[in-house]
């Protein structure tokens, strides 16, 4: 399935929209797994980073109580870490720390996905215009909005703990306080 669904992220002249494509009708299965353990299991074994950072991308936009229109950047990241809830409440009994925790684990991929395709790889091209890219070793375009300082990203995250706080109170679990390290 996974080849299958990168494959089909491949073919078209444009990733980026077929990524979209497939990642709107992906969704809404992803909302309707029953247990977190199923959900990680998709993304991560998805072999398409595009995809993956557009799945995660729509999930954290649905988890927004005012969803942005901005296209997908660090900037971005920045944005979900501090106007998404906890992720919704999926259809298994979870404690409200498992929550917070999967929400880390997914921001944390959000993260390393989006860092895999636009900044490392021309991902964003058609497989042709990729390998004259390659060949030519043409460096990525940053976007203005991937230019985001240590400051930005310190009170955001600040930001973030103080709301962790409020919910599950002090001290963390371990696995919260190590996601929480990672991420930033």
């Amino acid at each position: 399935l996974q080849q299958m669904l990168s494959m089909a992220v491949e073919v078209d002249r444009s990733p980026t929209c077929s990524s979209r494509k497939i990642a709107d009708d992906i969704f809404p299965s992803i909302l309707n797994m029953p247990l977190r353990s199923q959900r990680e299991a998709l993304l991560n074994s998805m072999e398409s980073q595009l995809l993956r950072c557009r799945l995660l991308e729509l999930l954290f936009q649905h988890s927004c109580d005012v969803p942005t229109t901005s296209s997908m950047s660090l900037d971005k990241v920045l944005y979900f870490l501090s106007h998404s809830s906890v992720l919704p409440q999926f259809q298994d009994e979870t404690a409200t720390w498992q929550r917070w925790d999967e929400m880390l684990q997914y921001l944390s991929l959000l993260l390393l996905s989006y860092h895999a395709f636009p900044l490392a790889e021309h991902l964003r091209t058609s497989v042709s215009d990729r390998m004259e890219l390659i060949a030519q070793k043409a460096k990525p375009k940053l976007q203005d909005s991937d230019d985001i300082s240590q400051l930005d990203i310190q009170l955001k995250m600040n930001d973030f703990i103080s709301r962790m706080q409020k919910t599950l109170g002090e001290p963390f679990p371990p696995q919260i306080q190590e996601k929480l390290f990672m991420l930033q």
